[in-house]
């Protein structure tokens, strides 16, 4: 399996956890643009080129992300169409008010993802 690095700053933490392919987001999130979120998108596409069966993106503390990260999750959501064994499955929480609804617009990108706002 490939290392997986954590992406961190002051801010915030993207975390993986290789045995059960789930990527904990943690802090705020309020890069500018692509280019600083790259790091975040190729770490999240390092664990879907493994193929697990279930992969989970746990934003339940992630206190905000900007447009431009709502962006890059969503292309990564759309790309992970193209990988068909992959249940993609997205923890939100209700005690972030962005959550609810920018979640959940992920869900039309991606027929099949499963998003549990608890």
């Amino acid at each position: 399996m490939v290392a997986m690095q954590d992406v961190k700053s002051e801010d915030y933490t993207v975390h993986v956890e290789p045995d059960t392919s789930t990527v904990h987001f943690q802090g705020e999130l309020s890069l500018g643009g692509p280019a600083e979120y790259a790091p975040i998108a190729d770490l999240l596409n390092k664990v879907v080129d493994t193929e697990p069966n279930t992969m989970t993106l746990d934003l339940r503390n992630l206190g905000f992300l900007n447009s431009s990260g709502i962006s890059m999750l969503s292309k990564f959501v759309l790309s992970v169409r193209k990988k068909k064994g992959v249940q993609l499955v997205v923890l939100g929480s209700n005690d972030m008010p962005w959550q609810g609804k920018s979640l959940k617009n992920l869900e039309k990108l991606l027929p099949g993802l499963k998003v549990e706002i608890q």
